[in-house]
């Protein structure tokens, strides 16, 4: 026999023996099937992968793109100078830091062991000074081989004849300070998204927490909150960013700091909702009833039903955190010059108008990412849909 009963407010029927949890992941049978509607949507679901991918690739920037050696054996000594900084004295020089680029640098320690370098040896703050053309200077693969071999008898006469091969190459260009863009998208993208996952992580915490407290105790405290979040939402957010941004030296974790005073209200409405429908089912009346206290209530029983709404909502909050940034350091009132910026990039493509791989690339690797977020975004809401998993 089987009895209807409430999971996640919605009346489905429970076997007699129940279902157990099944797989590495230990999923239940309900969470399968939300597994199952996710991998069903496969714009979404490779999505995902795609955006894994490149996400866990970026965290190694430092490997892919780098001024620096990832292993230097020189006189029989194993260095790792992405890792540990080497003075110069160790290598027969006088600085306090070794320019790993330096032609002397470089031939002393090819002549006394090897370097093994990064696939991109250029890092985000690198400056370019052999380049063919001026800043910003196209990508090479577009130059000519009269630019390739003018450009190589200037720095190298004896390598002049092998035109594009004897120069270092730039894939995507540089932009007006010489600096290769390629190694700028790695690391901006890195950067984007480590600051969106922090802001909409720690934002969806504190919206969260309000939301719950407003939906479950409501009355008073509902009216005073809503009351406060009616009126903070209406300050210019915009100008005060502004203000503080001329009054403290941003950076990254100013930045976080000040965007977060705002970007927690996105999700208060949305747990309001849920918590204000489900503090009057029967179950919480029976906790309640049990002796429980509101915090282990709040925790227990009225929480994992906002949390399908919460889940569906947060691609899209971290989409709205990485593109509050980005126009941040468009407008100049984000992260400090010199940052990896992907807004400071397509900054860089309007002002060049005659360098449009500064404002392509750019582009590009913003709508991308926004793209993969929203189509995971899609995934996840139809994933958790009860029309398809409590069906």
């Amino acid at each position: 026999m089987s009895a209807p009963v409430l999971q996640n407010g919605f009346a489905v029927k429970r076997l007699a023996t129940a279902e157990p949890a099944r797989g590495w992941l230990r999923l239940g049978p309900v969470n399968r099937r939300r597994l199952a509607n996710f991998k069903s949507h496969r714009r979404g679901y490779w999505s995902f992968w795609i955006f894994m991918c490149l996400f866990v690739l970026s965290l190694f920037a430092e490997v892919i793109a780098n001024d620096k050696p990832i292993l230097v054996v020189y006189k029989g000594e194993i260095l790792t100078p992405i890792f540990h900084d080497y003075p110069e004295e160790k290598f027969g020089g006088f600085l306090a830091q070794t320019d790993y680029r330096d032609e002397v640098i470089d031939k002393e320690i090819n002549q006394h062991g090897f370097m093994i370098w990064p696939s991109i040896r250029y890092s985000y703050r690198t400056i370019n000074r052999h380049l063919p053309t001026p800043a910003p200077s196209p990508p090479t693969w577009m130059l000519t081989d009269a630019q390739c071999r003018a450009a190589a008898a200037r720095f190298n006469k004896e390598q002049a004849a092998r035109g594009c091969e004897a120069i270092e190459w730039n894939w995507l260009g540089t932009d007006d300070q010489g600096r290769d863009v390629l190694a700028r998208l790695i690391y901006g993208f890195r950067l984007s998204l480590v600051f969106g996952l922090t802001l909409a992580g720690v934002s969806s915490v504190i919206g969260i927490a309000a939301g719950a407290v407003q939906g479950y105790f409501g009355g008073w405290t509902d009216l005073v909150f809503q009351r406060f979040i009616e009126i903070w939402s209406s300050l210019p957010h915009l100008y005060l960013l502004i203000i503080m941004s001329s009054i403290i030296t941003p950076s990254f974790f100013v930045l976080l700091g000040i965007l977060l005073l705002f970007s927690w209200v996105s999700l208060v409405h949305v747990v309001r909702a849920e918590c204000l429908r489900t503090r009057n089912f029967e179950y919480v009346n029976a906790a309640r009833a049990l002796g429980l206290s509101n915090a282990a209530i709040i925790l227990k029983h009225v929480l994992p039903n906002a949390t399908v709404a919460t889940l569906t909502f947060l691609p899209f909050v971290l989409n709205g955190s990485i593109t509050t940034l980005t126009a941040l350091d468009f407008l100049g009132f984000g992260l400090p010059p010199g940052s990896p910026s992907l807004g400071e990039l397509l900054l860089q493509g309007k002002s060049n108008l005659q360098a449009p791989w500064l404002g392509l690339t750019g582009f590009s690797v913003i709508a991308a990412m926004l793209s993969l977020l929203v189509f995971i975004g899609e995934a996840v809401r139809d994933a958790f849909d009860p029309r398809k998993t409590l069906q």
